[in-house]
């Protein structure tokens, strides 16, 4: 029973890693598209990727969030701010 919640316990870490990854890679491109965007370049297909990587993002972040409640505090799982 231990040994399982250790592996449950160390799943959703790794899930919570790759996650976080995504978000950072998301993050990259929503930055460069916001960089078109207020440097006069704003056009509808421009304008449609931003709100479709932001939608995804936010829904990484609830994901993300929710992995962090259910693992509670510990080493690693938080990004320094």
């Amino acid at each position: 029973m231990a040994h399982e919640a250790r592996t449950d316990v160390g799943a959703l870490a790794s899930e919570l890693e790759q996650l976080v990854h995504e978000e950072r890679q998301l993050s990259s491109v929503r930055r460069r598209l916001h960089e078109q965007i207020d440097n006069g370049f704003p056009n509808d297909v421009i304008v449609r990727r931003e709100r479709e990587i932001s939608a995804q993002r936010r829904a990484l972040h609830r994901r993300i969030d929710s992995l962090r409640h259910r693992l509670g505090p510990g080493p690693g799982l938080r990004p320094a701010h």
